[in-house]
């Protein structure tokens, strides 16, 4: 009994050791590459059965902790191809994760030379901080009415965007 909570207050003080009380607030800051995996998308709407490559850009966040919660916001980066997406892009932090619900206008693929149709649309995405700085998550969205009504989910990460080092024999 006395060996096995000697184990226990050892096991606590490693732990303890890993996290240390009052952690720093959390940061999303810089320039970080979004990949969103498409081509593995899935859900209940027809969109969600519609092929397309995974794509990427790259994004540049600043997060703001002056009031709570700390809210990362896109500062930098491409405008989105869908006028209704809400800029710029918060994401709050709600203790494990940076969260980003949001409400928009789906514009659901008809076909090729037919034009797209417009329908309500409400998305939840989170990333998750990793040991290594990377972030991963999800992204599903609801699309309320319509030919692609239903639901449409597919993972998501963001990679930090390392400087190039100088080039050789650079003065720099």
């Amino acid at each position: 009994m006395r060996k096995a909570l000697l184990i226990a207050l050892m096991a606590v003080g490693l732990v303890a050791g890993i996290v240390p009380a009052g952690a720093a607030q959390p940061s999303w800051s810089g320039d970080y590459s979004l990949k969103r995996f498409a081509a593995s998308k899935h859900g209940t709407s027809l969109a969600a059965s519609q092929w397309e490559p995974d794509f990427s850009d790259t994004y540049t966040f600043k997060t703001d902790c002056s009031d709570s919660p700390c809210v990362a916001t896109v500062i930098g980066g491409p405008p989105p191809a869908n006028p209704t997406l809400p800029q710029p892009a918060t994401y709050t932090w709600d203790g494990t994760r940076w969260v980003h619900p949001y409400d928009w206008e789906w514009d659901c693929y008809m076909g090729e030379g037919v034009p797209k149709e417009w329908a309500p649309a409400h998305s939840f995405a989170y990333y998750t901080p990793q040991s290594d700085g990377t972030l991963t998550g999800s992204w599903t969205t609801t699309i309320d009415s319509g030919t692609c009504a239903g639901t449409v989910t597919m993972d998501v990460a963001a990679y930090p965007v390392r400087p190039a080092p100088p080039a050789f024999g650079s003065a720099s």
